[in-house]
């Protein structure tokens, strides 16, 4: 079901999500639970409180506040009761629960050799809704096409947090995979690799997708982006590999190994403009030299999502059929 994620919330806080109307439960994407302070939710863009019996409201003080009790609840539900053996989540400061949804962390923060150990006293928790939206990609995909030479180029996906680029990514490996016999030429399906280090994409559960990622995608799961695409290029030989929420400089260098492998690479961060992501040491050598082919931002206004295609000069693409102006396409 479309709201199984409600399971994974103390009782109180459960009850007052599940008496919202259930369209508005269908488009949540986030909801954040403070501890001692108001229950809030994130749907389309905009933000509201949830009192006790499911209304919204702009007012602190008439929400709902979670308390210790549910703190700890939330705690047992999303660690299946094992706290202990997610040390790893805990130290990163998030989980990935089944269905690709993540749960930001906030707490104190235990160093160990002066880095961060883990958390304890966690009171604040940011649980991500993930969706599988079938055919966000229709409008992007032609555009990322090489008609000459039957190739995906290789892509840049920017934007925002919560814009949509995991979502995008996922239409993409799915219909990259899948191939189509629609467009001018005859796409045939593609190897398609996934180097999911937050388990978002593909939403694995014990090693087996939850989300449909097409028929020729393997999956490598919680695994380090760098490390995951050199393993990919060794022993999976794929012809397109995905990562999300690259930006670490061994994230540029398994990327540019991955180029001169003949491997596609479709590739998300966080960003507004390709100027910005230049200047950060672990992109801007890679953008230097004009490696990516294409870069799409993402934009969303009013709950609703748009993007530009910028080619590998960084010039918009010309107008095509539906576009703003502006050159922004409804996604």
């Amino acid at each position: 079901m479309a709201t199984d994620w409600l399971q994974i919330f103390p009782e109180k806080v459960k009850a007052a999500l599940s008496r919202l109307p259930l369209p508005l439960l269908e488009t949540v994407e986030e909801i954040r639970i403070r501890e001692g302070r108001p229950l809030e939710i994130n749907y389309g863009g905009k933000y509201h409180f949830v009192d006790e019996a499911g209304r919204l409201t702009l007012e602190p003080e008439e929400a709902y506040k979670p308390n210790r009790e549910d703190s700890h609840r939330m705690l047992d539900l999303i660690s299946n009761h094992s706290l202990y053996t997610m040390e790893e989540e805990l130290r990163k400061g998030f989980i990935t629960i089944p269905g690709g949804h993540r749960i930001g962390l906030a707490g104190r923060t235990v160093l160990s050799s002066g880095s961060v150990g883990h958390l304890r006293d966690i009171g604040g928790f940011n649980v991500r809704i993930a969706r599988e939206i079938p055919g966000v990609a229709d409008r992007i995909l032609p555009l990322l096409l090489d008609d000459s030479r039957r190739r995906v180029m290789h892509t840049l996906i920017l934007s925002p947090p919560q814009h949509g680029k995991t979502t995008l990514l996922r239409d993409l490996a799915r219909q990259i995979s899948a191939g189509s016999a629609g467009d001018s030429w005859r796409r045939p399906g593609l190897k398609v690799g996934i180097v999911d280090e937050r388990s978002e994409i593909a939403g694995s559960r014990k090693g087996v997708p939850s989300f449909d990622i097409g028929p020729r995608t393997d999956v490598l799961d919680g695994c380090p982006k760098a490390e995951g695409m050199m393993m990919m290029i060794r022993s999976l030989s794929p012809d397109v590999l995905i990562a999300d929420e690259i930006g670490r400089p061994e994230d540029a260098e398994a990327l540019t190994e991955a180029l001169h492998a003949g491997i596609t690479v479709l590739a998300a961060a966080h960003g507004r403009e390709v100027s910005e992501l230049a200047l950060r040491p672990g992109l801007g050598r890679i953008i230097e030299l004009g490696v990516f082919e294409r870069y799409v931002i993402l934009r969303r206004a009013a709950g609703e999502l748009t993007f530009r295609v910028l080619d590998g000069r960084k010039r918009p693409l010309p107008a095509s059929p539906g576009e703003r102006k502006g050159g922004e396409c409804h996604a």
